[in-house]
This record gives structure tokens, C-alpha cells and sequence, in this order.
């Protein structure tokens, strides 16, 4: 798993610690990707229905807290963090189309990778969160 160097909306430094140890499924986002949008609300839902999958987006946008508080402020997310990715560094290192998402297992080992959106309620998708975790 690459280093994540990511802030949340107060400037706070994400904690390494918090997700050793544990599978985790990294999702790289923006406010204007429309497939990005779609699939966010899906992930909230996962992240209430899976809670032993620490579940990170990170926010590839540009114009900063502001843009990204917005946004969670008009969704209501319940378990999903804004987390940024200010310098977007995952994005490059991803191939920067979006969204990109990864599963890595207890290890941080990656299990697999998928560009584009996800229906995150799928029996499909579900299995492959197993299968993984």
C-alpha cells in the first residue's frame, strides 16, 4: 500500500496507525467526476454495512477544503471521512483517471484495482470485498 499523505478538512494528518492491520478499500474521487458522485453515497452504505473494511476516499480535487466540505455537507455522508489528497499524488501514481478503486488486504497487500464506478451494492462487488478482505 503507498504511503497515504492525506488531510482532512481542518488540515489534521491522516494516522497511518488507524487502518494497520485491517483491509482497506481506497477510493479516489473528485467533486466534478460525475461517476465519482454516483458511486459515493454506494460507498457510505458499504462503509455502514462492512465495518470491518476501513473505507478511505480520498478527494483528488484542487480547490481545497472548501469545495470538498461542500460536498459532504449536501450528502449527509454517515461513515465516510473527507479525506484530501491536496498534491494529488495517488491520482498520478493511479494513472489519474477516476474513480479508481483498490482493495488491499490486512497486509496492505493489493488484492485487485478496478477504473470507474462500482455498484457497490452488487452481489458481485460484495464477494470480491470478501474475497479480498
Amino acid at each position: 500500500m503507498p504511503a497515504l499523505h492525506l488531510t482532512g478538512l481542518n488540515g489534521e494528518a491522516f494516522d497511518p496507525a488507524s487502518i494497520k492491520g485491517k483491509p482497506v478499500l481506497l477510493n479516489l474521487w473528485a467533486t466534478w467526476c460525475a461517476p465519482c458522485v454516483k458511486e459515493m453515497p454506494l460507498l457510505d452504505q458499504l462503509a455502514g454495512d462492512e465495518p470491518q473494511l476501513q473505507i478511505i476516499t480520498a478527494s483528488q480535487d484542487l480547490g481545497g477544503a472548501d469545495v470538498v466540505a461542500k460536498f459532504f455537507a449536501e450528502h449527509h455522508f454517515a461513515k465516510l471521512k473527507p479525506w484530501m489528497d491536496k498534491e494529488g499524488e495517488l491520482g498520478f501514481a493511479f494513472g489519474g483517471g477516476l474513480p479508481v478503486s483498490i482493495l488491499y488486504d490486512a497486509q496492505g497487500k493489493e488484492v485487485w484495482r478496478v477504473n470507474g464506478d462500482l455498484d457497490w451494492r452488487s452481489p458481485e462487488v460484495r464477494a470480491a470485498l470478501d474475497e479480498g478482505g
